[in-house]
């Protein structure tokens, strides 16, 4: 099914008995409610196993991401005219390097297993990589993360570029340059932006820690059936 054909499925919270629905109210107004994290993650297991085994490092980091962000609830909380939206699963729309230095908007549909993930996004970028296609472009969506890859940068911080005065509440994550710390350890920068009136640093703290936990065994997280 195509995505933007996808039947929404999720719940709205009850802001009355939400434990930190006087955060929400407090953040709300805000004119710019974004917070951002950036950190960097032990990728060694991970860029390793997918060295030696001819696995897309691209695809196997983006499927244990969205699985940490679908796992961590709430980063699919979104802002309603009505409330509180908690979408029942996410997928991911991310940036797409083209040989004219140009990028595209690839969309990657959430599957259990890494084969099942794998084989979905590898047909969407078939389709993002053909220049007869029209640009895709489902951002008016908000069950999904807005990804990004900066492969050639260790960054430490970053910007993002919104629509302002949008009604934004989309998660935004950058996945940056793998680099040989030493002999033993392959690190990876990562940048997390959230909407404060939906997400705290310690759910971001989730997020990573369920990351990272999927990073150190390939073996097991990315088990294809």
């Amino acid at each position: 099914m195509p995505l933007d054909d996808r039947e929404e499925a999720g719940r709205f919270v009850d802001l009355e008995r939400w434990p930190r629905a006087s955060a929400y109210r407090f953040f709300l107004e805000y004119e710019q409610p974004f917070f951002n994290i950036c950190t960097e993650v032990d990728v060694t297991a991970t860029w390793r196993y997918c060295r030696e085994r001819g696995v897309s490092y691209f695809l196997a980091s983006w499927y244990l991401c969205l699985r940490a962000c679908n796992e961590t609830e709430p980063l699919r909380y979104r802002l309603r005219e009505e409330g509180v939206w908690e979408h029942e699963r996410l997928f991911m729309g991310t940036t797409v390097a083209m040989e004219d230095r140009s990028f595209r908007f690839g969309y990657f549909d959430w599957a259990e297993d890494f084969g099942s993930f794998r084989r979905g996004a590898e047909l969407a970028l078939e389709r993002v990589r053909d220049p007869s296609k029209p640009l895709e472009d489902l951002f008016d969506r908000d069950d999904l993360i807005h990804g990004s890859v900066l492969p050639w940068v260790r960054f430490t911080s970053i910007v993002h570029a919104r629509r302002l005065p949008a009604k934004d509440s989309v998660p935004k994550i950058v996945l940056g340059k793998c680099s040989e710390l030493d002999a033993d350890t392959v690190s990876m920068p990562i940048s997390i932006e959230a909407h404060h009136a939906l997400v705290d640093g310690i759910d971001i703290a989730d997020c990573l820690r369920r990351f990272e936990e999927g990073l150190a065994e390939p073996e097991r997280s990315l088990a294809e059936i």
